[in-house]
C-alpha cells in the first residue's frame, strides 16, 4: 500500500506526515484564481445552454467533471511544495540498542535464530541498512539485557542476558547520548519487556528531550507449536495442612484438544496432579488445583507440564513459586449467647488440628459466663472485649446466638473495625438470636455482612425452615467446599430460623439451600476493608456428624469446619508486616523492603525502630534499619542488592521505647530468570507504542530498509530546510486524463458528440 501511494504521490507518506504543503506560484493568485473562475462559468453556462439529447442531469454531471478538470489544472499551476525539515548528514547522532537477552536465540520469523537477523545486519561485513545509516550519522552501539553497555560490534553480544529492561536502555543510551544532537534511538528487539521499572519512566523523558524512537521488531507473533505455563496463583504464606486451591493458567498452539498432565512438584517429590484437557490455539485455559503442604518452612513449588515432542520453547512449560508454610496456632475468639449443640461440635471438629485454637466464651446466665481453651485465667475473664487490644489479639471472631442488644455501641464499631481495620476474619452463625432476628439492623455489624437483613417474621415459630443444602459453583471451587473427594448430595438437610435471600454486591455465596420454592443463602463471604466476612444462617450443622443417616466415620463436618475456620484466619495481617518488592531476583540486583508497623490496636506508627535482618544462603547475616517512607503512615522502606545465588531469608522487627512491637520474616529466591521463555512472541503492541508515543516508527525485518531515509526526515538534531515540488506528481497528470476521459465518453455513450 505504500508503496501505491509513492507511486501515485511522488514521495513516502512520511513526508507528507511530516511536511507542510504551501503553495509556490508567482502567477497572481488572484488573477489565476479569477481565470479559473471565468473558466468554470464559461463550462457551465456552454453545458446549460446545450440541447438535443442532454438532460438536466447529464449536463449538470458534465459540467461538474469539467470543474474537476480545471480544479486539478489550477492545483497544478498553484505549483505546490512539500517543505520538509531534514537531518544534516554526519551532524548527527544516533543510538542503536541491541538486545543482548535469550530469547534472541529463539525461533524468529524465517525459522532461523533472532540474533542471526541482528548479527548479518549489524556484523562485520556490514548490510545496506548499516551503510545507509552511516552515511548520514554518526551510530553509537548498545547492547542491553538486565544491564545495558556501550559496545563496538555486534560480535562483542552473547545473548545470554535473562532479562529484557528496555525502560533501562533507553534511559542509559539517552543520558549517554544526551550532550551531542542526537536524532534518534533504534531499539532492535522482540519486545519481552520484563524490567523493573515501568515503560512510561522511559518514555516521558524521551517525549521531553524530543527524541524518537525506531523500534525494530524481531520474531513472529507466536510461537508454535508450544505449551506455556503462563500464569500460578499461589499464596505467599500458607499455614501447615491447609488445603488451597491454586490456579494455573495453561496456553497452548499447535496441541489443541490434547491431553496433558500438570504436576506439582515440591523437590523431587510430587504433591499434587492434574490431567488437562487443551482448549483451541492461543485460548487459555484455567486449572484449579486442590493442594496441601503438610511439611513447614519455604518451599520452592514447581508447576510443570512435560514438555511435548517438538516445542518451539521447552523452557516454557514449568514456572516457579515460594511458599512459606508456616507452623503455628491461629486464636479465633467464638462467642455463644446460649448453651447448644452447635458450640460443642464445632470444638470437637476442630479440637485435633494443632493450628487452630478456637477460644470460646458462652453464657449460661446474664453476666455469667463459661470460658474454654483460654490461655490463662485473665482472659476474657470480664466477658466479650471491651477494648480494641483486648479484641484485636485475636485473628478470627465467631458470633453465635447472641442478641445485639448484649454489646454496646462501641463494642459493635469495634467488631467492624475488627474485620476493616484490623484485617481480621469474622463468622456470624444463624439462631433465635442473630442476624435480623437479633436486632442486627442498623447497627455497624450490618454494614460488614455479606448479606441484607431481612424483616425478622413476626413469630419465631413460623421463621423455622429445613433446608437441603448443595454447594454453588463458587462454592465447589473454594477451599472450604473441598470435603476431601467426598461429595455433598447425601448430608442431611439442616435447618434455620434466619431468613437470608440477598447478597450484597462483590459478595460470594458458596453454599444454598432449598426451602420450598425459595432459595436461601446458606453461606456466603465478601471483603470488607482489610478482612472478610462470613455469614452462615443456619442453627445446626453439628447434624452432619450426629445425624443417623451419617456413619460414624464421616469426617465432612470435621473437614467443612477445620478448612472454614482455616480460610477465615487466612491472611490476617500482624501489627508488622513485610512486603519485598519481587519474591525473585537475580544476583546484583536491588531488593525492596516494605514494612508496615501498627501497635496493638493496629493504629500506624510513625516512631517505631525498625531493623531488617537478611540471612544468606551462606549463613551470613547482615542488619539495617528501615526509615519511616513519609508518603504512608506506618511504612518503613529500604532495599539491600543479594550478590549469591540461593535462598535468603528477611525478617524486620518494631520496636519502641516500650518493647517489642513485633516482626515478620519471608523469603527471597536468587538466581537465574526464566522469564525470557515466557510469552516469547514478537510484543507488537508494546513496540508500537513505544515508537509512536515518541514520534518514531515501527519497523520489521521487512520493512526496515526505510528506516534510514525516515530518519532523515522524522529525527531530531541539527537539521535544514528542503523543498520539493508536488505539481508533477503522477496523480495529477492521471485525474486531469481520467476526468477528460471520463467526460468524452459518458457523451461518447449517450450519443452527445
Amino acid at each position: 500500500m505504500e508503496g501505491l501511494f509513492e507511486f501515485l504521490f511522488k514521495y513516502r507518506p512520511v513526508l507528507f506526515q511530516e511536511g507542510e504543503v504551501v503553495l509556490g506560484t508567482s502567477w497572481s493568485t488572484g488573477l489565476l484564481v479569477g481565470a479559473v473562475a471565468l473558466a468554470g462559468v464559461v463550462a457551465v453556462v456552454t453545458y446549460a445552454a446545450a440541447g438535443g439529447k442532454a438532460r438536466p442531469r447529464e449536463r449538470t454531471l458534465l459540467a461538474i467533471l469539467r470543474l474537476a478538470v480545471l480544479g486539478v489544472i489550477t492545483f497544478a499551476l498553484l505549483q505546490p511544495t512539500l517543505v520538509i525539515s531534514s537531518v544534516v548528514p554526519q551532524r548527527n547522532f544516533v543510538g542503536v540498542l541491541l538486545d543482548d537477552s535469550r530469547s534472541m536465540n529463539l525461533p524468529g520469523e524465517d525459522g532461523a535464530p533472532r540474533r542471526t537477523w541482528m548479527e548479518e545486519t549489524f556484523g562485520p561485513e556490514g548490510s545496506q541498512l548499516v551503510d545507509e545509516l552511516s552515511e548520514r550519522f554518526a551510530l553509537r552501539l548498545f547492547r542491553f539485557s538486565s544491564e545495558t553497555s556501550r559496545v563496538e560490534a555486534v560480535g562483542e553480544l552473547g545473548f545470554q542476558g535473562t532479562r529484557t529492561d528496555v525502560a533501562g536502555a533507553l534511559t542509559r543510551a539517552r543520558e549517554e547520548l544526551s550532550s551531542v544532537p542526537l536524532s534518534g534511538l533504534v531499539l532492535v528487539s522482540d519486545g519481552a519487556e520484563n524490567g523493573a521499572a515501568p515503560l512510561s519512566d522511559a518514555i516521558i523523558p524521551l517525549q521531553a528531550a524530543a527524541v524518537p524512537v525506531y523500534t525494530v521488531g524481531l520474531g513472529a507473533e507466536a510461537l508454535a507449536p508450544d505449551i506455556q505455563v503462563s500464569r500460578v496463583e499461589v499464596p505467599g504464606t500458607v499455614l501447615k495442612g491447609t488445603a488451597s486451591l491454586v490456579d494455573v493458567v495453561i496456553t497452548q498452539r499447535g496441541f489443541g484438544g490434547r491431553t496433558v498432565d500438570l504436576l506439582v512438584e515440591d523437590g523431587p517429590r510430587i504433591v499434587a496432579e492434574e490431567t488437562v484437557e487443551l482448549g483451541n490455539d492461543g485460548e487459555p485455559i484455567v486449572v484449579r488445583i486442590p493442594l496441601t503442604l503438610e511439611e513447614s518452612g519455604a518451599r520452592s513449588l514447581r508447576f510443570r507440564v512435560p514438555v511435548a515432542e517438538g516445542e518451539a520453547v521447552p523452557e516454557n512449560n514449568a514456572r516457579d513459586r515460594l511458599v512459606n508454610v508456616t507452623d503455628r496456632t491461629e486464636k479465633v475468639l467464638y462467642f455463644e449467647g446460649e448453651p447448644r449443640w452447635e458450640m460443642k461440635f464445632l470444638r470437637r471438629a476442630v479440637e485435633d488440628d494443632e493450628n487452630l485454637q478456637v477460644v470460646v466464651l458462652q453464657r449460661t446466665a446474664p453476666d455469667k459466663f463459661q470460658r474454654y481453651d483460654v490461655d490463662g485465667p485473665e482472659e476474657l475473664r470480664g466477658g466479650f472485649p471491651r477494648t480494641r487490644e483486648e479484641l484485636f489479639r485475636y485473628r478470627g471472631l465467631i458470633l453465635g446466638s447472641v442478641e445485639a442488644s448484649y454489646f454496646t455501641r462501641d463494642q459493635l464499631q469495634m467488631i467492624s473495625d475488627f474485620v476493616g481495620d484490623r484485617g481480621g476474619g469474622l463468622l456470624l452463625l444463624g439462631g433465635r438470636s442473630a442476624f435480623a432476628e437479633g436486632g442486627y439492623a442498623g447497627t455497624a455489624v450490618e454494614d460488614v455482612l455479606p448479606f441484607y437483613l431481612e424483616e425478622p417474621a413476626p413469630d419465631p415459630r413460623g421463621a423455622f425452615q429445613p433446608l437441603t443444602v448443595s454447594p454453588t459453583p463458587a462454592g465447589l471451587n473454594h477451599p472450604v467446599g473441598q470435603l476431601g473427594g467426598a461429595g455433598w448430595d447425601d448430608l442431611p438437610p439442616l435447618s434455620t430460623l434466619n431468613r437470608v435471600v440477598r447478597l450484597k454486591p462483590g459478595a460470594t455465596a458458596l453454599l444454598t439451600g432449598s426451602a420450598g420454592d425459595e432459595e436461601r443463602i446458606v453461606l456466603a463471604h465478601h471483603r470488607f476493608g482489610r478482612g472478610k466476612a462470613l455469614g452462615l444462617p443456619v442453627q445446626d450443622t453439628w447434624l452432619w456428624q450426629m445425624h443417623a443417616d451419617v456413619p460414624l466415620e464421616d469426617q465432612r463436618h470435621e473437614i467443612l469446619w477445620q478448612q472454614l475456620l482455616r480460610w477465615l484466619v487466612d491472611g490476617v495481617p500482624e501489627p508488622v508486616s513485610l512486603i519485598l518488592g519481587r519474591e525473585r531476583v537475580e544476583a546484583g540486583e536491588s531488593v525492596q523492603i516494605t514494612a508496615s508497623v501498627a501497635d496493638s490496636a493496629y493504629i500506624a506508627l510513625n516512631d517505631a525502630r525498625v531493623v531488617a535482618r537478611v540471612t544468606h544462603p551462606s549463613g551470613a547475616v547482615t542488619e539495617q534499619s528501615l526509615a519511616w517512607s513519609v508518603e504512608e503512615d506506618g511504612e518503613y522502606t529500604g532495599s539491600f542488592v543479594p550478590r549469591e545465588s540461593g535462598t535468603y531469608a528477611v525478617a524486620v522487627e518494631a520496636t519502641r521505647e516500650d518493647g517489642v512491637l513485633g516482626e515478620a520474616s519471608t523469603i527471597l529466591q536468587v538466581g537465574p530468570s526464566q522469564d525470557e521463555y515466557f510469552d516469547a512472541g514478537r510484543r507488537t503492541p508494546l513496540l508500537r507504542r513505544l515508537a509512536e508515543e515518541t514520534g518514531g516508527r515501527f519497523y520489521t525485518p521487512s520493512t526496515v530498509s526505510n528506516l534510514p531515509e525516515d530518519l532523515r526526515f522524522t529525527g531530531a538534531g541539527v537539521t535544514l530546510t528542503e523543498e520539493r515540488d508536488l505539481w508533477d506528481m503522477p496523480i495529477v497528470l492521471i485525474l486531469v486524463l481520467g476526468l477528460l476521459g471520463t467526460e468524452w465518453g459518458y457523451r461518447r455513450i449517450r450519443e452527445m458528440v
